[in-house]
């Protein structure tokens, strides 16, 4: 691995604003879809209803059935002032990693909806906040508080998505065989499966479902200059027994999109420990041991899952790929289109 590959400034690269998609394309799986075969060097392109003719035989699928919650919440303080929080993830059954807008200290209390309330723990360094909910003055677990929120909160589109979230993204902003509530974020590679293209496969290849609850980490850049000085965030994970069994097998695996590799790959190294907490940082110099093929999207800059995507092909190559996409004008991001590592 060269010097270069550990530089943060090499996952940097120039993006024209007008290729963010900030709505998704209908129906989902006419999306983009940029192939690219790494034993001919091969770049095919097509579009995403095409996707079964590419996956390889023999191989088995690998999805994240994690469900988006209504993470973002609007509230306020006894005194009238308005705060936004949107929930990172659980630390335990009650204490709650957010990120807050508007000042808050220890003890500051936020008043929301249907008599919901958010009383703060601790600031912590990172610039998150750990909360207690209370229910009516009780505090509340994490998977009680659920059906409040889904009622009182908000999708919590991605912050280059610069629109407020509307009835639509309940339904885009979530894969077809979302299943297991937790997740702030989509696991975006998902949302190119219309349902009836997710039975096809199914029903034609060996598949098993992980569950990756992603956290609002997804998006934070890397800020070091070196990327093994990154604080990888931690997020948790659960894997099914029948993607088990296909782990611990010989046979090839697609992994569909950075979540389900980020939980495969952790798996890998941590063997029978089926759930917990994942931290896995994949880049050039801790490369893929277990994921065969890769099924993504196009990230951001300086991103770790742009640093994901250069671990299966390298930094020259992923910059060359992100050009490729770029000149041919593929929408980027969470509502973008896709790409297909073989």
């Amino acid at each position: 691995m060269t010097n270069s590959e550990l530089l943060t400034s090499s996952y940097d690269f120039i993006l024209p604003d007008e290729l963010i998609a900030s709505h998704p394309v209908h129906p989902r799986d006419k999306a983009k879809l940029l192939v690219y075969n790494r034993k001919t060097n091969e770049i095919t392109h097509s579009h995403f209803y095409d996707f079964e003719k590419f996956i390889p035989k023999d191989c088995a699928l690998i999805f994240n059935d994690t469900k988006v919650i209504k993470a973002r919440l609007y509230g306020h303080k006894p005194s009238g002032g308005k705060i936004e929080l949107l929930i990172n993830r659980p630390l335990d059954a009650n204490n709650i990693s957010v990120y807050i807008r508007g000042k808050v200290k220890v003890d500051t209390q936020i008043l929301f909806d249907e008599g919901l309330k958010a009383v703060v723990k601790e600031l912590k360094d990172d610039g998150s906040r750990v909360v207690n909910f209370l229910l009516k003055e009780e505090l509340i677990r994490f998977e009680d508080m659920l059906p409040i929120i889904d009622k009182i909160g908000h999708i919590p589109l991605p912050p280059y998505i610069q629109r407020e979230d509307n009835a639509q993204d309940e339904t885009e902003y979530q894969s077809v065989f979302a299943r297991e509530e937790g997740a702030v974020a989509a696991p975006t590679a998902s949302l190119h499966f219309t349902e009836g293209q997710h039975k096809r496969v199914c029903q034609n290849h060996e598949h098993a479902f992980v569950t990756l609850h992603v956290g609002s980490g997804t998006f934070k850049p890397v800020e070091a200059d070196t990327i093994t000085d990154h604080p990888m965030h931690s997020e948790y994970y659960d894997i099914s027994d029948k993607a088990k069994e296909i782990l611990d097998s010989n046979k090839p695996i697609l992994s569909v999109g950075t979540t389900s590799t980020r939980t495969v790959e952790f798996y890998a190294r941590h063997k029978d420990i089926q759930k917990g907490e994942a931290n896995l940082f994949l880049h050039p110099n801790n490369k893929p041991i277990r994921v065969s093929h890769l099924l993504t999207n196009f990230h951001l800059p300086k991103s770790t899952l742009l640093m994901l995507v250069s671990s299966f092909v390298g930094v020259e190559k992923a910059q060359m790929l992100y050009a490729e996409a770029i000149k041919n004008r593929y929408r980027v991001y969470s509502y973008g289109d896709a790409m297909l590592i073989l």
